[in-house]
Parts: C-alpha cells; sequence; structure tokens
C-alpha cells in the first residue's frame, strides 16, 4: 500500500529536488498532474522521469536542494490556498475560559500563514450548532473542530461531516462514544483524571483536618448532558470512595457552569443540610458562587474544590477561603485543538486520545503557578 502524500509535502519534496539532468519543459506537465490532482504518492514520485527513460530515484528527490523555475511556480501559486479550518464553539459568553479560548484560538490561527479559520459560537444551542456543522459543510471547509454543546446530539452532524471527507477534531469536551468513530482525534484535557484529582485533594484535606471518618459533601455540576460534566463528575464520584470511603456524598444539583445559579444551589443545600462539609464544584466559577452563598450564610469552616483553576478560584485561594483546583489553560487547550486539525490534514498519525496535563493546584503549591488569564 503506498503511503498518501499531502499536497503541501508533494510540493516541498519536488522543490527541494535536483532535477537540472532533466528538460526544464518536460516535468511541468507531470508536477501539475500531480499537485492539482492531489493524487501524489510514493509510486507517481518516484514515477517522474526524465527523457530518455531515467526515473529519479525517491532518497534523490528528498535528499536534493535545487528547484527548476516550473516547481517553484507551482509552489507559490498552492501557497495561496491555505487550509480552512472551521470551529464551532459550546458557548463562548457563558464563561471567561471560553472567551479566553476563542481569543488565543483566533490568534494562534492568524499567526498561521497557511491557515484560514471560520469561527462559530452556539451560544449553548444544540441546535445551532448542528446548523453551523451544516454550513461549515457545505462551505466545503478542509477540516471542522467541535466543542460539543451535547456530547449525543451533535453525533449525527459529525457523522455528516465525516461523509462528507472532511475530518472532525474534538475539542475540550469529547463527544459520546458512539460517535468516535467519526472523528478523527479527540484534543484537550483528560475531565475524569481530573475529577479524580480534586477527590484526592479533598480527602487530603479532609485527613489533616481529622475528619476523613465522618465529612458529608455536596457537589455542584456542570451542564447536563455535557461531556466534560459527566466526566468530572464520574472522576470524583469514583475516586472519592477509594481514598476516604467514609466521607458522604449527600447530593449533586447542576450550576450549568454559571457563578450565579450555583449561588442559588448552594444556598439551597445549606438550607437543606446543617453539615456540610466539603464542595466539589465542576469548575472555579461555580465553586466560587457556592463559597459566595456559604459567605452570606456565615457558614464556615468548609473546603471548596474545583475542577477548573479560574482567576476568581486564585484569588479566593489567595485569601485563604478556597482550597483547591485543577490547574487548566484555556490558551494551551486552544493552541492544541489548532495544531491537533493542523497534524490532520498534513497527514501526521495521531493517538485518537490527545491529553494535555492539569496538575492540582491548593493553597500549598499555588505559588508554583501564575494567576489564570481567564
Amino acid at each position: 500500500m503506498n503511503m498518501k502524500i499531502p499536497k503541501m509535502d508533494i510540493l516541498r519534496i519536488l522543490s527541494s529536488a535536483s532535477l537540472r539532468h532533466c528538460w526544464e519543459d518536460h516535468l511541468p506537465s507531470q508536477v501539475t498532474a500531480l499537485v492539482w490532482s492531489g493524487r501524489g504518492d510514493e509510486e507517481q514520485i518516484r514515477g517522474l522521469s526524465c527523457p530518455g527513460g531515467k526515473t529519479m530515484k525517491f532518497q534523490s528527490i528528498l535528499a536534493a536542494t535545487t528547484a527548476i523555475a516550473a516547481v517553484s511556480f507551482a509552489v507559490s501559486a498552492l501557497a495561496a490556498d491555505k487550509m480552512t479550518i472551521g470551529i464551532t464553539q459550546n458557548n463562548v459568553g457563558v464563561d471567561s475560559y471560553q472567551t479566553t479560548y476563542e481569543k488565543a484560538f483566533i490568534e494562534a490561527a492568524g499567526a498561521n500563514e497557511n491557515v484560514e479559520a471560520v469561527v462559530l459560537d452556539a451560544g449553548g444551542d444544540v441546535a445551532r450548532q448542528i446548523a453551523q456543522m451544516e454550513d461549515l459543510i457545505q462551505q466545503k471547509v478542509d477540516a471542522i473542530i467541535i466543542w460539543p454543546t451535547n456530547g449525543k446530539a451533535v453525533i449525527p452532524a459529525v457523522r455528516k461531516a465525516q461523509q462528507a471527507g472532511i475530518p472532525v477534531v474534538v475539542t475540550n469536551s469529547n463527544i459520546a462514544e458512539e460517535g468516535h468513530q467519526f472523528v478523527k482525534s479527540f484534543s484537550g484535557p483528560d475531565n475524569i483524571t481530573q475529577g479524580s484529582r480534586s477527590a484526592e485533594i479533598m480527602c487530603d484535606k479532609f485527613k489533616d483536618m481529622g475528619i476523613d471518618k465522618e465529612a458529608r459533601v455536596v457537589q455542584i455540576s456542570g451542564q447536563p448532558g455535557y461531556t466534560t460534566a459527566i466526566e468530572r463528575a464520574k472522576g470524583f464520584e469514583d475516586r472519592l470512595p477509594e481514598v476516604c470511603p467514609d466521607v458522604t456524598l449527600v447530593e449533586t444539583q447542576p450550576g450549568d457552569w454559571n457563578r450565579e445559579k450555583s449561588q442559588k444551589v448552594m444556598e439551597a443545600f445549606l438550607v437543606k443540610y446543617d453539615d456540610i462539609d466539603g464542595v466539589y464544584a465542576g469548575d472555579d466559577n461555580m465553586g466560587v458562587g457556592a463559597l459566595n452563598a456559604a459567605k452570606a450564610a456565615g457558614r464556615e469552616g468548609i473546603v471548596f474544590v474545583g475542577a477548573t483553576n479560574f482567576a476568581v478560584g486564585y484569588e479566593a485561594m489567595e485569601r485563604g477561603e478556597y482550597w483547591g483546583s485543577i490547574y487548566q489553560s484555556p490558551v494551551d487547550d486552544a493552541k492544541a485543538a489548532l495544531k491537533t486539525a493542523i497534524d490532520v490534514l498534513n497527514g501526521e498519525e495521531l493517538p485518537f486520545l490527545n491529553y494535555f496535563d492539569t496538575p492540582k493546584i491548593t493553597q500549598d503549591n499555588m505559588g508554583d503557578f501564575t494567576k489564570p488569564v481567564f
């Protein structure tokens, strides 16, 4: 089986070839056929020949350094043909993480002269995101990046893109497993590991306080149906009984990634339960909402732990009001998604899951981390 070589790689190989032993009026037609058909593979490149029946050796092409004028012209012509990468995001306005992600993505795409980006935002609306996917398919973009509004509901749209020959990269929050067959790669954090590490942070603090045999915890999760929310909750719920088997998770309610809603959820918890020792939130935005409710009610001594460190969480940690979280950069997240899409278009072999590390951050080690920009 021949290895497929992207157009830009065909041109790079040919433009570096030493072809002075060929007539300059002989190869252009062969080069043009390869370049504009996009059918270049190793066998075809090996087959490029000069008058007299001599065939160029593939190794010689790779090693050579001088380009003929016809190939240089072809390279210049194709250089204007940028990769068009479309992205449909979940809900940019809902929190500062997604706002910072979008800004970083636009900046990274703008800094790459070979990329033209089409940046869309679903506003948290599944139907709108599906329509955006269909629009990107109609535009015949080269690749699509999707930050799913709902891990199951977007699968038909992702399948449609795959059937149209457009590779799809999922960013930040994966789609449901049954849709993985239609996706080239996932780029983002390991949300289950994040939830698991948050459970470890909370358990270690309970042990330091001597309450790990009796502590009671409430959980404020993210948007229902959203893969990140599901996975962070699962990671926490699975790991907590392993490290602190006597700690009780008494109730979970969604905060929808919203600080104000999470404050109201916590207010209800405080009325319902006289004894709350810890609060686990799917991110610091919700965690600080819960903290604000506890402060307003005069309830002290509660351990607050999040699963993504926001600036507001970092500041609360500095004040000694918020114990810990997971450090995750939206800038790294955005750049990783764009790089993954580019690598896919360049024919790179990639693992399906491309995780970047997200370490624990607590009041004890926060000096090792810079304050988040979001």
